[in-house]
């Protein structure tokens, strides 16, 4: 080339130079920040993968943190129930000390009375103060509510778990397909015999042996089995035809009653297979549709969005029929997913364990143990109030059981999976924005080369034209 007005090998230096200065500008930019993507002309399509991958990563570790509030208040409510378990056992082994009467004086059993005053207060202090930031866990704040609740069909609702939505309620439709019974034998006969009889009568409770004389009227036998019913759990009757009837005094499987005879003659029909031994049976019953367990005359539902446990009165489940209320409200409420939703949220409920809700509507409750109660040390009832003390007992447990299996299956489990969730959404955004420095260094190396090498071409470019000017000489 002989012009010497228009270099074009300089151009074409000038421009290649300015692509690898600008290559090594972006490897340069690329190692300093430690980003493949720097904005969006980088990599628009990697920019908005990568922007969707980290929106998931704040979503995912606010769930796991969400978790760990959730586990603490758990924790402190377990550790608020488990004072409680501690002073119901001392209760009942004051209980069980007082029923020894022959063997205490009654200065003794006055002081039991003043610590069993005291063990129920210390409850209900429980109940009101443990909290976490503010929020009482055990006075009922946290339980559900319900209304429509037909108290002739249904004696008490327990609910355990719900999912409502905000502002919303979720109906119970409860249906009895088939009756609860009661465990019964029968005897005909208006009385005894012409021979003494003695029996033996055997209950849920325990076994009581009464004898009669010769031709003692059935009014005897009704008598005598009513008087020891608190320890047998077997009551007598006598129906309009006359027949002798004995019956547990609860329904369901559990309950059942046994009439021997150790001396005499006194037949007793309807038991099981011929013998002189019958069990009750559970109520059938469907909630929502769906078949739940039962024990006599509570009911037990169980699914992923409701779970709950209702008590039905002797009429309702004793005839197949159909009962509907709602639950309104309450319960509380974790959001332990990364996509903010109903079916992201757990609910749990954590009903009140003051002494006037412990205990059960058959007996009556810890707070009828105090000075002044039915159930009172100087009452002499026992037996009801031990049993009153084992289904508190077992309220708690509960209570304890659905608190650990909602930590140990529903919070750590989802904790665990969210944790390798993040691992793995963490990793690919990753992939797709974070520099590879092995990569970008052997780019840096190539580009430091190429610049070198364009600027030396540029250098011979430009000299050239000089090199014109020897022909005018």
């Amino acid at each position: 080339m002989s012009r010497i007005n228009t270099n074009i090998p300089a151009l074409v230096a000038n421009r290649v130079l300015a692509q690898q200065n600008q290559k090594l500008n972006l490897s340069l930019n690329r190692l300093s920040t430690g980003m493949r993507i720097n904005n969006g002309k980088d990599d628009p399509a990697g920019l908005i993968a990568s922007e969707a991958l980290r929106a998931e990563e704040n979503a995912i570790s606010a769930a796991i943190y969400n978790i760990g509030r959730a586990n603490n208040v758990v924790a402190v409510a377990e550790a608020g129930l488990d004072e409680v378990s501690n002073l119901l056992t001392e209760l009942e082994s004051l209980i069980d000390r007082s029923s020894n009467e022959a063997g205490i004086s009654a200065d003794e059993r006055n002081a039991n009375q003043l610590q069993i005053d005291s063990i129920l207060q210390s409850i209900n202090r429980i109940a009101t103060s443990t909290e976490f930031q503010g929020k009482k866990l055990l006075n009922g704040e946290l339980d559900y509510s319900t209304s429509s609740v037909a108290t002739a069909s249904i004696a008490g609702v327990s609910v355990n778990s719900a999912r409502i939505v905000n502002e919303g309620n979720r109906a119970v439709v409860v249906d009895v397909t088939a009756s609860a019974q009661k465990a019964r034998l029968s005897y005909l006969g208006t009385t005894v015999g012409a021979s003494a009889v003695t029996l033996e009568v055997t209950g849920r409770y325990g076994t009581e042996t009464l004898s009669f004389a010769a031709n003692a009227v059935i009014a005897n036998v009704v008598s005598a089995v009513n008087q020891s019913s608190d320890l047998t759990g077997v009551t007598a009757t006598v129906a309009s035809t006359g027949l002798l009837r004995f019956e547990s005094t609860g329904y369901g499987t559990s309950e059942f009653v046994t009439v021997r005879t150790l001396q005499g003659t006194f037949a007793v029909t309807g038991g099981d297979a011929g013998s002189y031994t019958d069990r009750g049976r559970n109520v059938t019953a469907t909630v929502n549709g769906a078949s739940v367990a039962a024990d006599g005359l509570r009911i037990f539902a169980r699914s992923s969005t409701l779970s709950l446990d209702v008590d039905l009165t002797a009429t309702f489940g004793t005839t197949p029929g159909s009962s509907t209320f709602y639950i309104v409200g309450g319960g509380a409420d974790f959001q332990i997913s990364p996509r903010v939703s109903l079916s992201g949220m757990e609910s749990i409920g954590m009903r009140a364990v003051s002494t006037g809700n412990l205990g059960d509507s058959t007996n009556g409750t810890l707070a009828s143990l105090s000075s002044g109660g039915a159930n009172q040390l100087s009452s002499g009832s026992y037996a009801v109030a031990q049993r009153i003390i084992r289904s508190a007992q077992t309220q708690i447990s509960s209570l304890r059981g659905r608190l650990g299996a909602f930590q140990k299956d529903t919070l750590e489990s989802t904790s665990n999976a969210l944790r390798i969730t993040l691992e793995n959404t963490t990793a690919a955004e990753s992939a797709i924005r974070d520099t590879d420095f092995a990569e970008e260094t052997s780019n840096l190396t190539r580009s430091q080369i190429l610049v070198q090498s364009a600027t030396n071409t540029l250098r011979l470019a430009n000299a050239a034209p000089q090199q014109v000017l020897a022909l005018l000489g």
